[in-house]
């Protein structure tokens, strides 16, 4: 039930008047980095320099290429670092995207999870190629997505909505992505559709909302040792929107 009335309402902002709008782009435009500090300073506990573990955590996942709800980013392999930390329900965190060649990318990000299987948080996108306190329309180089999840045995859903608009990144403003997903076993099937950065059409100066990412996941261990082992990821991926068909493998360390 819950899920319904946020996603009615991320539907609902596309109607939002636009002083609230601008109202809420500069609040968060402001203010995130501002809360994420703030969080993880009152949420942090004491652990002493010998804990072996921890709140905080640190990977890195290597793909073959970088297809993000459909679209590929950057022309190359992909290493993609991550560093969080957990506290209870509150998770904040750093991830990024590295192709070697031209393609950045740095976000920040910040989640909740309720009761139910529900997820509520923020994330920052923002190309580091950019200067980073430009929060214009024209050349802004973040855009500030609410995400709203839901996962229970083996479904996903999640529902996503873009605050601002920002011609550095890209984002249009209201911008919509809904995925869902099912698990069977190493195995998984998923479909998202959307709008606004995500099936803009640079001809025609239109977007569309479109289903933009369909395909199939399977995941496997591949073991090194009798304690260690190397979780791998192969994706087909197909966006009907730009007619483009992908094949991705990755790994986790």
């Amino acid at each position: 039930m819950i899920f319904i009335v946020i996603l009615v309402f991320l539907l609902y902002c596309t109607r939002f008047d636009n002083k609230f709008k601008i109202f809420m782009e500069r609040f968060f435009k402001i203010s995130f980095p501002l809360v994420l500090l703030a969080l993880l300073t009152f949420c942090m506990p004491l652990y002493s320099q010998d804990e072996e573990s921890g709140p905080f955590t640190v990977g890195a996942d290597f793909y073959s290429s970088f297809i993000w709800r459909g679209t590929k980013l950057g022309t190359g392999p992909a290493v993609q670092p991550v560093l969080e930390y957990t506290s209870g329900p509150f998770t904040a965190g750093a991830w990024g995207s590295f192709d070697f060649r031209s393609y950045q990318e740095t976000d920040l990000y910040f989640t909740f999870s309720f009761p139910a299987g529900f997820t509520l948080g923020i994330t920052d996108y923002y190309l580091p190629d950019l200067k980073y306190f430009d929060y214009s329309r024209s050349t802004g180089s973040h855009a500030f997505e609410l995400n709203l999840g839901f996962s229970k045995n083996n479904l996903s859903l999640n529902a996503n909505y873009i605050l601002n608009e920002a011609g550095g990144v890209g984002s249009c403003g209201n911008d919509l992505y809904f995925q869902a997903g099912y698990s069977f076993g190493s195995f998984r099937l998923f479909a998202g559709a959307g709008n606004g950065w995500l099936t803009y059409d640079p001809e025609t100066g239109t977007s569309n909302f479109n289903i933009c990412n369909a395909g199939i996941e399977i995941s496997r261990t591949i073991k090194i040792t009798d304690s260690f082992g190397i979780p791998v990821t192969g994706q087909l991926i197909f966006n009907p929107d730009k007619e483009q068909l992908f094949v991705v493998v990755g790994f986790t360390l």
